[in-house]
């Protein structure tokens, strides 16, 4: 929260605000634009906040993969409450103004989110690493305590790490223009537009850009090459078969969020390429939160179980009546 108090001394000279573009799509296609990210930015909530509610609900799913798992929907709620408002407000009025404190801290939590689920990604791989490849020692080490440590510092290194950044961001003069070519604020655009010296401040997120995002690629890539290995050398072609099944859905998460940012950050900030910078923005910010709910979902038995559990409870608790509680003293 230090980086969020440092924004209010922010140096009250030159602009006040920022102009998000957005999209940069024809008018006439907001009102269509409009519904459709409401329309995801509703299903993105309800689908993570069922499968975070439904793990702590369920002790069955008290596991380290499903705890894990559960902090990724509590991220991916995140990513969506930071991102989509704001740009839902733009869409439905056409005011696009955004003030400089706003912008801040829009980047802050955005950033936090992002440290944080490149290291959680990282650790549930890890996690799959050791329930494959050392199946024996999984629960010695992958033990409740260990997990809720490993989840912890995911959260208090990104937190600590972007504090300091945005501590830094938050000395920038901006003395115009004021014109973010972008639909949320962003670390470049701000970067770009601000008339003070960024050169330590580049340093700063060239250090950071390592230490959160090449060092838990690293991290991700060194455990599947592991699990992979350990895949290929089992003989039979079920159990290969079901030692894949355990990891695909994460393999598939790590590579839609990591081949997008990437792709993002790799491409150069030219005229040409910005509006296809924006579309695969769209990708980690906006379409990954969405996509992570249904691709866990749909090809984990665990989960649907439980749905059927709670869905079951659901229908008891509705049939039963208030004047005939002898009928329902099973389901309590």
């Amino acid at each position: 929260m230090e980086g969020i108090l440092v924004i209010e001394k922010i140096n009250q000279t030159g602009i006040r605000g920022f102009i998000l573009l957005g999209l940069g799509i024809f008018p006439e296609l907001q009102p269509f634009l409009f519904w459709f990210f409401l329309l995801i930015y509703l299903m993105t909530i309800t689908g993570n906040l069922l499968i975070f509610l439904l793990i702590v609900a369920d002790h069955h799913l008290h596991t380290p993969m499903y705890l894990f798992l559960a902090n990724l929907s509590c991220l991916d709620t995140c990513y969506s409450i930071i991102i989509l408002p704001k740009m839902l407000a733009n869409l439905l009025t056409g005011e696009r103004t955004i003030t400089v404190s706003a912008c801040i801290a829009q980047y802050h939590f955005f950033s936090l989110c992002t440290g944080t689920e490149t290291y959680l990604l990282a650790v549930m791989s890890y996690d799959r690493y050791l329930a494959i490849c050392r199946p024996l020692l999984y629960a010695s080490i992958m033990n409740r305590k260990f997990c809720f440590q490993l989840m912890a510092v995911t959260w208090l290194n990104s937190l600590i790490f972007n504090a300091i950044l945005v501590a830094f961001v938050a000395q920038l003069s901006f003395c115009g223009p004021n014109v973010i070519d972008h639909y949320f604020c962003d670390f470049h655009p701000l970067e770009k537009l601000s008339c003070t010296d960024t050169s330590l401040l580049e340093i700063i997120m060239f250090f950071l850009s390592i230490v959160f995002a090449i060092s838990p690629f690293l991290l991700t890539l060194i455990s599947y090459i592991c699990i992979i290995g350990t895949i290929i050398k089992i003989k039979s072609t079920t159990g290969q078969r079901k030692a894949f099944s355990t990891c695909s859905s994460h393999l598939m998460v790590v590579c839609l969020y990591y081949g997008t940012l990437i792709i993002v950050y790799v491409l150069p900030d030219s005229p040409t390429l910005r509006h296809l910078n924006k579309i695969f923005s769209i990708f980690y910010t906006v379409m990954t939160p969405l996509i992570n709910p249904l691709i866990y979902t749909l090809r984990n038995k665990e989960i649907h179980k439980t749905l059927r559990r709670f869905y079951g409870k659901m229908l008891i608790l509705g049939r039963c009546h208030p004047k005939a509680p002898i009928s329902c003293q099973f389901v309590r």
